[in-house]
């Protein structure tokens, strides 16, 4: 495993860390946590960022899409006014 020396430095109120160009990150995102023996672990997120709204909505059945088809249907028209 290769290792580098890098600076952290402040970044507003935030902490940061220059990443080497060897060791730049395809994604915009990252997941960091700190393992047992006090290590920061990095890991990038996939950036598919509707992956995880189409998944929740595979869950629905056509019983749930029904209900909601006929709640929008049984809806009082919109009232026509007169502008302010």
């Amino acid at each position: 495993m290769r290792t580098q020396i890098s600076r952290v430095f402040m970044n507003g109120n935030s902490q940061a860390v220059r990443i080497p160009q060897e060791f730049r990150l395809a994604s915009s995102r990252v997941e960091i946590s700190r393992n047992d023996a006090g290590d920061l672990v990095i890991h990038p997120l996939p950036s598919d960022r509707g992956q995880a709204l189409l998944e929740a909505l595979e869950g629905f059945d056509e019983e749930f899409i029904d209900i909601l088809e006929n709640d929008r249907l049984a809806q009082a028209p919109v009232q026509e006014r007169e502008p302010l």
